[in-house]
């Protein structure tokens, strides 16, 4: 069985709740005492080791917070996207005869990085040739 425990500041202390289950509060003064704590409350509500079910943590987060960490995803899914970006440049400004100082200048890599980055672009192209 799966709990969802939810969790929210209250003062100093993180306030802890198992909608599931009725009756079953506990608090932890740091997220990361938030899953022991829950597992012993729901531990002892149940008569059964904390161990014997799965938990899922699901603190309540300030706005700055799911801001901050939407900011965080978008940010890794750009930083895909350039380097694909990137690669793809590399790989078609070299079969069009560019050196790779003058790529590494214009993508604003440096020219060891283009010369990986196409070496490793020869690499898989060979292995899909396969």
């Amino acid at each position: 069985m799966k709990y969802t425990v939810e969790c929210a500041r209250s003062g100093s202390w993180w306030a802890i709740t198992v909608p599931e289950l009725k009756g079953v509060f506990s608090q932890a003064r740091r997220l990361d005492q938030v899953e022991s704590m829950a597992r012993e409350a729901i531990g002892l509500m149940l008569e059964v080791a904390p161990d014997s079910f799965d938990v899922e943590i699901k603190p309540v987060l300030p706005d700055q917070v799911v801001r901050a960490r939407e900011a965080r995803v978008a940010l890794r899914q750009a930083e895909r996207s350039a380097e694909e970006t990137t690669r793809y440049a590399a790989v078609e400004l070299i079969r069009a005869g560019y050196t790779v100082r003058d790529i590494g200048e214009l993508l604003g890599i440096s020219p060891q990085r283009v010369s990986q980055i196409t070496q490793a672009a020869k690499t898989e192209g060979k292995q899909q040739a396969a």
